[in-house]
């Protein structure tokens, strides 16, 4: 049955003397503990993941929560920059209409006081007019070195009475 000649004699002896060195060397303890360790490493690593996992939960869910107070604040901060704008339209529309109607009471005031100056200006053109028809209508009527005098006299008469 063991023939020392044959190859498959010397593989079992082999495979023994393998086997009793792996035993010697507690090579099964070795392999079950770093088996162990492994598994004990990856269950740390669940356990890391599922805690990770629920700070991402709750940092999410804290985000979210901020994310709708932001939108809130963002949402009064444009009613009210829209009252503000509405109440700013409507004080310069106030504003607008009172500057116009002191500018128009301006031009209106300016426009009565061009008009009495040009009245004025007339009124004196017209007087210096007749003064000079009247002196042409003197001239021609009186001898001439009585009616300059004559003449003059009644422009300065005529003068100081419409001034």
């Amino acid at each position: 049955m063991f023939n020392p000649a044959a190859a498959e004699f010397w593989v079992l002896i082999g495979f023994i003397a393998f086997m009793g060195i792996l035993l010697y060397v507690k090579a099964p303890a070795t392999v079950a503990k770093a088996l162990d360790d492994r598994a004990d490493m990856i269950r740390k690593e669940l356990d890391e993941a599922r805690r990770l996992r629920e700070e991402a939960q709750e940092l999410l869910a804290d985000y979210q929560r901020k994310s709708r107070e932001a939108d809130d604040e963002a949402k009064s901060i444009l009613d009210q920059a829209r009252r503000e704008a509405e109440a700013l339209a409507s004080e310069t529309r106030k504003s607008l209409a009172e500057q116009l109607e002191r500018r128009t009471k301006l031009a209106e005031d300016k426009i009565k006081r061009a008009e009495t100056q040009a009245l004025s200006e007339v009124r004196s053109t017209a007087v210096d007019a007749a003064l000079a028809a009247a002196e042409a209508m003197i001239k021609s009527k009186v001898q001439s070195g009585a009616g300059d005098a004559l003449v003059s006299q009644s422009i300065k008469d005529l003068k100081g009475r419409l001034n």
